[in-house]
């Protein structure tokens, strides 16, 4: 997609990262959030059964429905697309947005609760990558149901990720995508299309 839109992904990814570095020092420096916290390991675990679990959901739609063939990057090259894509996800969809919303936030309303503020915030940003997946689409068109389900299912992941970001730290949110990603794009995606199609 980038490339049809003249742009360079290579260059892409590299600005999105820098700036995402740039809000995420910011998000530091306000004392909201961390990047990692040695006490966050049995938070991660938890949260990566969770992860793993919501990615066996879709693998049950999956299975229901058949979705598109072309719905996920083809293995070898997911194990290193996923990853970086998760990355960039983080930043696209969380960090930025939610250091951008803060910021106007607590500057408007300098007397009001920060935490409420927090919370506001996160729920907006939550919104932003199922907003953005619904409205991509699919290749094909598919049952009413599902598009609703996957983006619910969307909702759940990002309102999670950004729990445990406020709870724990950035690494840890990290995870929670990569180990959804593991399971539905990276294994499923593989096996998927030799049982589907």
């Amino acid at each position: 997609m980038l490339d049809n839109a003249g742009i360079n992904p290579l260059q892409a990814a590299i600005l999105t990262a820098t700036v995402g570095i740039v809000f995420l020092s910011f998000l530091l420096s306000k004392g909201w959030f961390a990047i990692y916290k040695r006490e966050s390991l049995k938070g991660l675990i938890r949260s990566s059964a969770f992860a793993a679990l919501l990615g066996l959901f879709m693998i049950l739609v999956d299975v229901k429905v058949v979705l598109p063939a072309d719905l996920n990057i083809l293995f070898p090259t997911s194990i290193f697309f996923y990853p970086a894509m998760g990355f960039l996800a983080e930043i696209l969809f969380h960090v930025i947005p939610l250091a951008i919303l803060l910021t106007f936030f607590t500057s408007l309303f300098k007397n009001a609760n920060k935490n409420q503020i927090l919370w506001i915030c996160i729920l907006l940003v939550a919104l932003i990558e199922p907003a953005y997946q619904t409205i991509a689409g699919y290749s094909r068109p598919i049952p009413m149901w599902v598009i609703a389900y996957a983006g619910l299912n969307v909702f759940v992941i990002n309102l999670s990720e950004l729990l445990i970001f406020k709870h724990y730290d950035f690494v840890s949110m990290y995870a929670f995508r990569l180990v959804y990603y593991l399971v539905w794009h990276i294994g499923w995606g593989y096996f998927r299309l030799q049982l589907l199609f």
